[in-house]
């Protein structure tokens, strides 16, 4: 069932990375993680939520972990040189990157904010991480990702 592009896509397709688009079906809206790895038949391990957190000294900062796993908020915090990281409430998500909950991506945030990839994705051949919209994701090494969104590579997970 390929859907249009999204802009996640068109900033790749510009990049010239490779990757590999897949759509799945969301008939009630956003749903967790765990549920989009089953609905694509994907391992829980290589499929990765984004998250957006805000440090002490206000700064914000994206982490990317597999869906199957948790921000280790003490691990992200001292992976990014803050004293503690917090999750960021949903409602500040759109104005802040310009994604809604469950369609949020590290690719073309309406600002690029210092990003870690989770240290257990570093050596998978891919990463699927969310396309910018509901029901649409994109799948790329991570490698890849990392250097599109200037991201390191932190143990950020539990």
């Amino acid at each position: 069932m390929p859907e249009e592009k999204t802009n996640v896509m068109r900033i790749l397709d510009q990049k010239k990375a490779a990757y590999t688009p897949h759509w799945y079906a969301h008939p009630h809206g956003a749903v967790d993680g765990v549920s989009v790895a089953a609905l694509m038949g994907k391992d829980g391990a290589s499929v990765c939520k984004t998250l957006v957190t805000q440090g002490a000294s206000k700064k914000y900062y994206v982490f990317v972990i597999p869906v199957d796993r948790e921000l280790d908020l003490k691990g992200a915090a001292r992976a990014v040189g803050e004293k503690s990281v917090e999750m960021i409430r949903q409602a500040q998500l759109l104005p802040l990157t310009g994604y809604v909950h469950g369609g949020c991506s590290p690719v073309g945030m309406k600002k690029q904010f210092p990003t870690v990839l989770d240290a257990s994705v570093e050596h998978l051949p891919t990463v699927t991480v969310s396309a910018g919209k509901i029901g649409a994701q994109v799948e790329l090494a991570p490698g890849a990702l990392a250097g599109l969104v200037n991201a390191v590579f932190a143990p950020v997970s539990k």
